[in-house]
């Protein structure tokens, strides 16, 4: 979540296009903890808006206790994520969205037809 809000305020320096594909990326981001709960059986309305709460709260370490259904400091259960793993999760996913739009930019515009004289 903390990830989509930084994301979100880049989008806001930016102009133009850029700007519109940038919120989707966020947007996209903001979906995670909403499918972590409904995965866990979890009440993913309540649980991604007390997590949103306590982040802009200053907590930074907040995150969604499965096995509780509460928001959870991170830190003290001992949860952490690689950042190296992150890092690449993301290159990957931009690198496939990239491709997906190269190929339907192929699609959507063939080349014209040339008259052979």
């Amino acid at each position: 979540m903390r990830m989509a809000l930084e994301v979100e305020q880049l989008a806001l320096n930016e102009k133009g296009k850029e700007s519109l594909a940038i919120e989707g990326f966020a947007r996209a981001l903001k979906q995670l903890p909403t499918i972590l709960a409904d995965n866990a059986g979890l009440d993913s309305s309540e649980i991604v808006s007390n997590l949103k709460n306590a982040i802009h709260n200053g907590s930074t370490n907040a995150g969604i206790n499965v096995l509780e259904g509460v928001i959870g400091d991170m830190r003290e259960l001992g949860i952490y994520e690689c950042l190296r793993a992150k890092e690449q999760a993301l290159i990957s996913a931009c690198e496939a969205a990239e491709q997906i739009l190269r190929v339907d930019m192929t699609i959507t515009c063939p080349p014209r037809q040339r008259d052979r004289e």
